[in-house]
């Protein structure tokens, strides 16, 4: 018996023609799980009709029915360099999907004593996955053509890009809609390529411009490859960013940009110029290895002791020995110290204990016990790259870098510019997604990387109260996205101890962890939540570079890659109590708060429960959110505590998925 005729289907306002397995405008693939065959029915593209321009990077399947037997992720690929990637998941097998039977098979009689071979029965099997592959098709186009009349259709929504596609709802059959994107369209051939600097609006909007029409483009921040600055001046006569290449042809700015995109004139400037392949002469795209030339000039400053250092590496007799009653590795006298650099430098004994404090100060020697930087007597040190920490410290690559240490400031600054240039090209425009896996293979990150070596030897003291707390902040933010991509998300506790306490930097001299920043430093030694010690001991040098008095702003500067905690941002040194406010404000703004006037009811933040002690009593607590909460809000927090009533605290269940 012939199934039904094909009927039409709606889709986004547009008629479906479904007949042989076509389908306009989608990719129909079934799996058949129900038997012990299976049939793929691909249902292609049979018209090229043309889509309005959007932006489609992901959509969100609405649950279809309780009965849903299992869950398929698929990610939609992006033709952009620079596109911000989610994923789908695809429709799920309902149980009530008609299972279709394999037609009779008259069976040969056998004698107890026969038996049939493999190659025998080879043409029996491929008889019987045929006909069942036949029927099983016969019956999808019976229920695709009988949707219509069901009204069983379901929507796709992706609601941050405000766009709805209407699908069909087929138990067992994946649905894939991809539209196509603006170089498709256009069969462009060339590059868009254009310069830019960190945190510039200009350059936010092109980038954002570029993504809403999902075109592909090539970024040179000039922040992360400074040798470029040079080539943009060259090629426009100006520093000024940002500036756009059609190919080898300068477009112009923003405004220039702008202008186009409201005359309707932009698609047909792409046209013109993007239709032939890119020539040599247009800027070069960033990648591995370019402009390293920039970091070997750097690097050639060596430090002026590293002769020294050099020589003591090779001549004092390093080895393990018995030091109030503990075994100590790796370690050497003093005085076996001094006697050496004494002979080599020709120089007294006052000279001599002098080099051997400087030595200590760069941090090439470590006292085995922390007591001192270097003493005339029977004192132990070790050198740097000895030290039981340095291993596990994940800006330590092989040996400890010995060229000169660089200002502090400067490093902080590169390290705020080049990590918000990471966060611009692979974070969505809010900074709620992040995308580590484009990040971990970005050349950006490769020079991150490459920085975090200059932060073993530098010396901290010569930081500002305000630049310490954004390089602290910074460092957190930036050692946080180090540790999603080289150990992943923290799924259980044993996973979270492992994130936040053994994922280590050595920053001028000594390790620091997540954990250390936030307790030690950022909240001024205080125990972390459920531990029972301190994170620094009686006598610890990290000590001094604690604040003062604890700021609970912090808390919503710090952000650990999962989705209840702060979005990730970078601070500057001179905007950095400013900056704080504007990202607590932010989070409360964003459901860190519920407020039930009814009920007298408060929903707050775990974080605040869990850093109590930084915050104070509830109800100062809530005067001091009071500053950070829109009019109406903070209105009803106004009433619930002057009319003396009881005020009932909640705290929100912490979510510890990762922000992707």
């Amino acid at each position: 018996m012939n199934p039904e005729p094909p009927k039409d289907v709606v889709v986004d306002d547009k008629k479906i023609n479904i007949s042989n397995g076509d389908v306009n405008g989608t990719v129909v693939k079934l799996d058949d799980q129900l038997g012990a065959g299976f049939s793929d029915v691909e249902m292609k593209k049979i018209i090229s009709e043309k889509k309005e321009d959007c932006s489609l990077n992901s959509v969100e399947v609405n649950k279809i029915g309780e009965s849903n037997a299992k869950e398929v992720n698929h990610q939609i690929q992006s033709n952009g360099t620079n596109c911000y990637n989610n994923y789908m998941p695809a429709i799920k097998a309902q149980a009530h999907f008609p299972k279709p039977q394999p037609p009779p098979q008259p069976q040969p009689e056998l004698e107890r004593s026969q038996s049939v071979s493999p190659a025998e029965s080879m043409p029996s099997i491929g008889k019987y996955i045929k006909d069942r592959s036949t029927t099983l098709s016969a019956a999808i186009i019976k229920r695709l053509s009988s949707l219509t009349e069901d009204g069983q259709d379901f929507v796709v929504k992706n609601d941050s890009l405000n766009l709805e596609v209407t699908e069909i709802k087929i138990p067992g059959v994946k649905v894939i809609v991809k539209l196509k994107s603006e170089d498709e369209r256009f069969d462009l051939k060339g590059r868009i390529t254009f310069f830019s600097r960190s945190n510039c609006r200009d350059c936010t909007a092109v980038r954002k411009c570029f993504r809403e029409k999902r075109l592909p483009y090539v970024e040179i921040n000039i922040d992360v490859f400074p040798k470029r600055a040079k080539e943009l001046v060259e090629r426009t006569g100006k520093s000024e960013v940002p500036q756009i290449f059609f190919n080898e042809k300068l477009l112009g700015g923003l405004v220039t940009l702008n202008s186009l995109r409201n005359s309707g004139e932009l698609d047909k400037r792409m046209r013109e110029l993007l239709s032939q392949k890119c020539p040599d002469g247009a800027p070069k795209v960033p990648v591995y290895g370019f402009d390293d030339d920039e970091d070997e000039e750097e690097e050639e400053e060596k430090d002026e002791l590293l002769g020294i250092v050099k020589l003591l590496r090779q001549s004092l007799p390093i080895q393990d020995r018995l030091i109030k009653m503990k075994i100590v590795k790796n370690c050497f006298a003093g005085d076996d110290m001094l006697e050496v650099i004494i002979h080599h430098l020709d120089c007294g004994r006052k000279k001599g204990i002098e080099t051997g404090r400087q030595l200590a100060q760069k941090h090439f020697i470590k006292h085995v016990f922390g007591e001192n930087d270097f003493e005339e007597g029977r004192h132990f040190y070790r050198f740097l790259e000895h030290e039981p920490f340095i291993t596990a410290c994940f800006n330590f690559r092989i040996s400890v870098n010995d060229g000169e240490p660089k200002s502090p400031s400067f490093l902080a600054d590169k390290l705020a510019r080049l990590m918000t240039a990471i966060l611009e090209a692979y974070a969505s425009d809010d900074r709620h997604h992040v995308d580590y896996y484009r990040i971990g293979k970005s050349e950006e990150f490769r020079r991150y990387l490459n920085l975090t070596r200059d932060l073993q030897r530098v010396d901290l003291q010569l930081l500002s109260p305000d630049e310490r707390l954004a390089f602290f902040l910074n460092l957190y933010n930036a050692m946080a996205i180090h540790a999603v991509i080289t150990i992943g998300h923290p799924e259980g506790i044993l996973d979270r101890r492992a994130f936040f306490g053994d994922f280590q930097y050595v920053i001028g001299g000594y390790p620091y962890s997540l954990s250390v920043i936030q307790n030690g430093i950022l909240r001024n030694n205080r125990k972390s939540p459920y531990s029972l010690v301190r994170p620094f001991g009686n006598g610890d040098r990290r000590l001094k570079f604690a604040p003062a008095k604890v700021n609970p702003l912090i808390h919503f500067g710090l952000c650990n890659g999962t989705r209840s905690s702060p979005t990730v941002r970078f601070f500057t040194a001179q905007g950095v109590e400013g900056e704080l406010r504007g990202a607590a404000r932010e989070y409360f703004q964003n459901g860190a708060i519920e407020i039930n006037l009814d009920k007298r009811t408060v929903s707050l933040t775990r974080i605040i429960k869990w850093f109590s002690v930084d915050f104070g009593q509830e109800k100062d607590v809530l005067r001091w959110v009071m500053n950070y909460l829109d009019t109406t809000r903070a209105g009803l927090l106004t009433h619930l505590l002057s009319d003396g009533g009881p005020i009932h605290f909640v705290y929100q269940d912490y979510d510890w998925a990762g922000n992707l």
